[in-house]
């Protein structure tokens, strides 16, 4: 499937991933709604960018922890572009607390993170559904995933158990939403973002212990999303992309 005049909507599609994410979905074609819940000056720069570049796309705010908030900025997206075909699921918090600080994981941090990386990513794709099955078989769903989801580590424990809550979302989500619509996840390792700030020496650290000796970038994170937006034949499958990291 070819992403020319396909309407996407990229969730967190101001900064870091999601920003690479709507850069490339514009540039293979299609037309880009790039969500936001605050960075409203990153999402509208995004937009310019593309706009800059002959693409076209819009900034729609809407915090997709929030299953009204999720269902109207789906709504007023299939309203101005006519449908919907793609939802890039990317939108995700953290916190970093020690793993070993269990008592730090408290109540509102476990309320926070599900809410956003878990019940976000399913509040989108249920609002979304009806949309995307029109489109068949264009229609499909790309989670982000973590490899903190996978391995148990990572910025904290809460962030991990919600990855791997993605990473089990989207097998559901594809039975659920077969044969019309497919969903698939990818599941960064370290990649050179803000989440990164202040920490900067610990990635520069980390590049030479990976055993492709480099730190994904937010661009081939984003080559991969939007493969697997392409792929016709694939559904279900949780893609790993970390330079090796836990090969």
């Amino acid at each position: 499937m070819k992403l020319t005049d396909k309407v996407a909507i990229v969730t967190g599609g101001g900064t870091g991933i999601g920003r690479a994410t709507s850069l490339e979905l514009a540039r293979r074609g299609a037309i880009v709604a790039v969500n936001y819940s605050r960075s409203r000056a990153e999402a509208e720069e995004t937009v310019g960018l593309i706009g800059q570049a002959g693409g076209k796309a819009m900034a729609i705010q809407g915090d997709v922890s929030s299953d009204r908030q999720a269902r109207e900025m789906i709504g007023r997206v299939a309203e101005q572009f006519g449908g919907i075909d793609v939802l890039v699921n990317n939108a995700s918090i953290t916190r970093h607390i020690p793993l070993c600080d269990l008592e730090a994981a408290t109540d509102d941090v476990w309320d926070e993170l599900f809410g956003v990386n878990v019940k976000g990513m399913f509040y989108c794709a249920r609002a979304a559904a009806p949309w995307l099955k029109k489109s068949a078989p264009s229609g499909a769903i790309v989670n982000l995933g973590s490899i903190a989801g996978t391995t148990g580590l990572g910025s904290s424990l809460p962030y991990a158990v919600s990855k791997a809550a993605v990473h089990g979302l989207t097998k559901s989500l594809a039975r659920a939403l077969a044969p019309e619509v497919r969903v698939n996840c990818i599941v960064p390792g370290a990649v050179a973002t803000r989440w990164w700030e202040g920490r900067e020496q610990q990635m520069r650290a980390l590049s030479p212990e990976l055993p492709l000796q480099r730190v994904s970038t937010p661009e081939d994170i984003a080559h991969f999303i939007c493969a697997a937006l392409e792929q016709e034949a694939l559904t279900g499958q949780i893609i790993t992309v970390d330079s090796g990291q836990t090969m």
